[in-house]
């Protein structure tokens, strides 16, 4: 077996994955991170590349209202949505995460989220934040994403989470969503993994070796469409408005 298959280094064979661009910081790293893994990557807010990737990353930092906000801009919400509806997969990196709630609480103001989850970002019940470093995360045993590495350290940098995981699955064929948790000052929820849609509250692109594995077990669920590969840039060229 080619080990570079293994990775998906193979530019026919490597996913492509668009990094939504709405205004947020620091995505850079996070298309860097993915072409680490083994993606193809564009930088956009097309919403034709952001329906025809074969994986939509969505990262986020600062303020959740903020966030929200951007997303609003480029149509992200029913975007989303469409992507979910049909089983395409998304990816929510850090505040990316948060969205995906019903809504956040900072400095006493809601802000109505996207709401693919049950639950409120609130902020850490923890004597210092934000919570700013590597730390050790409690995946399910079935974990898609942390398969392999589910004794590593991630890095983190939030003031604000769900602490709190309460989602009714009352359908039996259904799987239930696979919560990954981590603790600071009490416990709150590091990763989502259901169906399409996962999420990380930790960033992959800080996090070393151990967040490239998880890109790369991500990329590893993606389906290979073809809609992408001519709008595709040249590998390490990330520009696209």
């Amino acid at each position: 077996m080619n080990p570079e298959n293994d990775q998906v280094t193979d530019s026919e064979q490597a996913p492509c994955v668009v990094v939504l661009d709405y205004g947020a910081g620091n995505v850079h790293s996070a298309v860097r991170a993915l072409e680490a893994a083994g993606a193809r990557v564009k930088l956009s807010a097309d919403p034709e590349d952001v329906m025809d990737a074969d994986g939509l990353v969505v990262p986020g930092v600062g303020a959740f209202a903020a966030v929200m906000a951007g997303l609003r801009s480029v149509q992200a919400p029913r975007l989303i949505d469409r992507r979910l509806s049909g089983g395409r997969p998304v990816l929510g990196i850090c505040v990316g995460l948060q969205v995906m709630f019903d809504e956040g609480v900072e400095h006493g103001e809601r802000s109505e989220g996207l709401a693919q989850w049950p639950g409120t970002v609130e902020r850490l019940n923890a004597p210092v934040v934000p919570h700013m470093g590597w730390n050790t995360v409690e995946p399910p045993e079935d974990s898609v994403l942390f398969k392999g590495i589910e004794d590593e350290r991630f890095y983190f940098v939030h003031s604000y989470g769900v602490q709190d995981w309460n989602f009714d699955q009352t359908i039996d064929r259904m799987r239930a969503p696979g919560v990954t948790w981590s603790e600071h000052g009490g416990p709150f929820v590091a990763a989502v993994e259901n169906g399409a849609l996962s999420a990380t509250q930790f960033h992959p692109e800080k996090s070393s070796a151990a967040g490239i594995a998880l890109l790369r077990n991500w990329l590893g669920t993606l389906p290979r469409t073809g809609r992408m590969g001519e709008r595709m840039p040249v590998r390490g060229v990330e520009v696209e408005k």
